[in-house]
């Protein structure tokens, strides 16, 4: 069921769309672009696995229709810290962009937690589920999880706190789980939420003398 949401409160979301940006690997990745997000200083983070093995697919970022060369800054991986940290420079990106200093949040998240996630052109509301909503295998690692897993924005698109319009996580993969049908030897497997990499993990991924 796809809850309403008053028209003040998705204008207010619609604020934060112009930090999404695509992510291009050169070839352009079969399955279509990814994500990333815009931190100000000409720095863009996605999640590592978006935008691969750098030395091979030369990522690019794009912006509406134009794509920029990147260098890599920091590159993670998608089994430990599904980031990675791009740079453009500066004076090549459009002006309403250079002027834009995303905030990093400072507060964990909390279960009920309202959050937007936002994707070039795209900005849809969750909220955070606490961890004993997962399975028993993944609430160490995997707890900073948000729910709609059909609506909301995939691999390397931004989590946004409502309140405060701060980053709050990059988001790294689904989380399903598997069940048998009573009466049935079927077993199906379902996606119950999303992960994300937490601010936490984001503030603790920049390289000192690049924080914001």
């Amino acid at each position: 069921m796809t809850l309403w949401q008053p028209a003040c409160a998705q204008g207010a979301d619609d604020t934060l769309l112009p930090y999404a940006v695509s992510i291009h690997q050169t070839p352009m990745q079969s399955w279509g672009p990814g994500a990333g997000i815009y931190l100000g200083k000409g720095l863009f983070i996605t999640a590592a696995h978006v935008a691969g093995r750098s030395w091979l697919t030369r990522p690019k970022i794009a912006i509406a229709g134009s794509e920029y060369p990147t260098r890599v800054i920091k590159e993670g991986s998608f089994e430990g810290t599904d980031l990675t940290l791009l740079s453009v420079e500066e004076e090549l990106l459009p002006a309403r962009l250079r002027l834009r200093r995303n905030s990093i949040c400072t507060d964990p998240p909390s279960p009920g937690q309202q959050v937007v996630t936002i994707v070039p052109g795209s900005a849809v509301r969750s909220h955070i589920l606490a961890p004993d909503r997962l399975p028993i295998g993944t609430r160490g690692r995997f707890s900073t999880v948000i729910a709609d897993v059909a609506r909301t924005g995939n691999s390397g698109s931004g989590v946004f706190d409502v309140k405060h319009k701060c980053l709050l996580g990059i988001m790294s993969r689904k989380i399903s789980q598997s069940f048998s049908r009573p009466g049935t030897r079927k077993t199906e497997t379902r996606d119950i939420a999303k992960y994300f990499v937490p601010a936490s993990e984001i503030a603790a991924f920049l390289p000192a003398h690049l924080q914001l």
